[in-house]
């Protein structure tokens, strides 16, 4: 009798990864069928106390408080994050902590958002008999209706039941992502009807990549005698003097106003490249009509009109008159790209 050849490693490791993919697909099939439900669910019957949960938020004088434990409350940072991100100011507060002090965070003019996938959670207990007694507004997110946080509470947002991605049914991910959704699905709600701003948004977010982008051409621009300048009838070897002393690979040519009226950069001495290019006047040479910017562009929207035109420097303007220069460095040591 002939034996089976035993799998190698090699083998067992190609299967495993061959599995991966179709494992992945079923994951995401999953959280998207949950995802689907819930935005069913909003179109229907939780629509209502969807739309009361926001009303709630947005007239309350106090702070957003939320509060979960396990899975939901690593939701809960998460949602806490986007909403004082998006001008409602939140923070978390850990379930089992309020009950060994942190409930005294928490102050009769606050509004508390309690999630909790099954509503039963022990822990909460002593939340929502806080809640209670000093008349706090209290929001439950649940998937049951008829669970212990959905009663007490004033508000039930109810999410629609959903199979977990796990699969056992057990460890919460589609639940979890549905719970995350929701979330944001409020907080967007709320920066939509206060008519929140990008301007509003890096006053909260100063740092980072989103914080650069969110700067404005005005505070990163080269202004004054950095600015490089010509005159209409300048000859190109003055011309080419300013470049090189300037350093943007560009010169910037005004009229008699002082209006911007053309731009003569490293390209268009190529194209116009001949013996007797140093004695011609600039505006034999210069690109009429250049593309500048406000000083109020964002940053990262400079960055766009830069990549999209395939040029390196934007003269900034008032008025079709010059007040600074962006280069796209400038742009690079600020973190826009």
């Amino acid at each position: 009798m002939a034996l089976s050849k035993p799998r190698t490693t090699k083998t067992a490791m190609t299967e495993s990864a061959a599995a991966a993919i179709p494992s992945a697909l079923r994951t995401l099939e999953s959280e998207a069928e949950g995802v689907t439900a819930l935005a069913a669910a909003l179109r229907g019957d939780l629509g209502g106390a969807f739309v009361a949960a926001v009303e709630m938020i947005r007239t309350g004088k106090g702070r957003l408080i939320i509060t979960g434990l396990g899975k939901s409350g690593h939701i809960g940072r998460k949602i806490a994050a986007t909403f004082a991100s998006t001008g409602t100011p939140a923070f978390f507060v850990h379930a089992s902590e309020a009950s060994h002090g942190d409930l005294g965070m928490i102050t009769a003019d606050d509004v508390i958002l309690a999630m909790s996938w099954s509503g039963e959670q022990p822990e909460m207990k002593n939340l929502i008999n806080y809640a209670k007694r000093f008349k706090i507004a209290l929001i439950a997110m649940t998937s049951d209706a008829g669970s212990t946080l959905a009663q007490a509470a004033e508000i039930a947002l109810t999410l629609p039941k959903a199979r977990e991605a796990c699969p056992h049914n057990l460890a919460p991910t589609t639940s979890s992502l549905m719970m995350l959704a929701l979330g944001d699905a409020i907080a967007i709600a709320l920066l939509e009807s206060r008519g929140f701003t990008s301007t509003d948004f890096s006053v909260l977010h100063p740092g980072g990549k989103l914080g650069a982008m969110l700067k404005y051409a005005r505070d990163l621009m080269h202004t004054g005698d950095a600015i490089p300048l010509k005159p209409l009838g300048t000859k190109m070897s003055d011309a080419l003097v300013e470049m090189s002393a300037k350093g943007f690979g560009c010169v910037g040519i005004v009229d008699g106003t002082g209006a911007i009226a053309g731009i003569v950069t490293d390209g268009d001495l190529r194209r116009h490249m001949r013996p007797d290019l140093m004695t011609a006047t600039v505006d034999e040479v210069m690109t009429k009509r250049p593309k500048t910017i406000s000083p109020n562009l964002l940053a990262g929207e400079a960055l766009e009109l830069l990549n999209s035109s395939k040029i390196t420097a934007l003269l900034v303007t008032e008025g079709r008159k010059p007040v600074g220069i962006v280069h796209l460095h400038d742009l690079l040591r600020a973190g826009v790209a």
